[in-house]
């Protein structure tokens, strides 16, 4: 067997990226050539995580073919979330907790998707039913990337056997939860020195929907306001993205993970699907979603209903 890369999705959070450490760590333990990389940089949160537990970042790639043909996906299943060349790969295995769409493989495969908060909750349950030990390191990733998930338990994708693997992962760790937690979510909420199209490519995901291609970006923030000050900036980038990537829609939703609800800024048509989906009546753009954090389960699946 060649060269095993492991990577999640495009525009990697804190799982996709910690994931994907930790399951190539898993697998080089059970004797595989693995390697974790990712499909981008590290945001702040991310790199906090990285730097706070003395790992380095993965490379990046954009794609695979050049350097192997086997592959290991982590935190995502749709390929036009992936690397470029994935249909031209040999999926080896998948770890996921979001919906299966648009994937397919010539040849049979590890799958595990579960419905938790987070992937990296399924990859301690891999370690354990291994009986590979968790290097500290490597749960403080994991631990980072449940409460990035979760917004520290906060979000209605959280389950009991999230809070029970990020208590235990703490304790490997070495650090206290909360304390380590609110302080790694903060570090991702600094948008003052972000260009607006930094703003919509941090954490931005591209759907179908129908016969529709719907992008949904995600920043999380202290002060909403700091985000929709920069709206008709905002709105001209997101308008040139549709146009460039062929989007029909561009949703924008900024989180404030303090008070744990979402603000919506949409371009692009049909917008009443998306009023619809939500049950409210965008003005300038716009529309306040209270108590809407979580991309997985309150937006994307209201999103295809609609469409559907």
């Amino acid at each position: 067997m060649s060269k095993i890369l492991i990577f999640g999705h495009q525009n990697p959070d804190t799982d996709a990226i910690g994931a994907a450490i930790a399951y190539a760590n898993l697998q080089k333990a059970l004797g595989k050539d693995a390697e974790a990389v990712a499909l981008g940089t590290p945001s702040e949160e991310t790199q906090y995580a990285l730097d706070y537990f003395k790992l380095a970042a993965p490379r990046v790639i954009s794609s695979v073919k050049e350097e192997t043909t086997d592959v290991m996906l982590v935190d995502h299943n749709e390929f036009q979330q992936s690397v470029s060349d994935i249909a031209e790969l040999n999926i080896l295995a998948v770890v996921d907790h979001h919906r299966i769409a648009n994937f397919e493989t010539a040849n049979p495969l590890y799958y595990r998707c579960e419905p938790v908060g987070c992937t990296s909750t399924i990859i301690f349950k891999l370690y354990k039913e291994a009986g590979i030990e968790v290097p500290q390191a490597i749960a403080g990733m994991m631990l980072s990337a449940i409460v990035s998930d979760t917004l520290l338990f906060k979000s209605p994708t959280c389950t009991p056997e999230d809070v029970t693997a990020a208590n235990e992962l703490a304790a490997i760790a070495q650090v206290e939860l909360e304390v380590y937690g609110l302080a790694m979510l903060k570090a991702g909420t600094n948008l003052s020195d972000k260009s607006v199209e930094t703003l919509i490519d941090l954490d931005a995901k591209s759907f179908t929907m129908g016969d529709k291609v719907v992008r949904v970006a995600q920043v999380n923030t202290v002060d909403l306001n700091e985000v929709f000050d920069r709206q008709a900036d905002l709105e001209a980038v997101m308008a040139k993205e549709n146009q460039a990537n062929n989007y029909d829609l561009f949703l924008l939703i900024a989180t404030d993970i303090l008070a744990s609800d979402s603000e919506l800024l949409v371009i692009g048509e049909p917008v009443a699907n998306v009023e619809k989906a939500f049950g409210t009546t965008l003005t300038n753009n716009r529309a306040f979603l209270p108590g809407v954090v979580s991309r997985k389960k309150q937006v994307v699946p209201q999103l295809t209903e609609s469409f559907n």
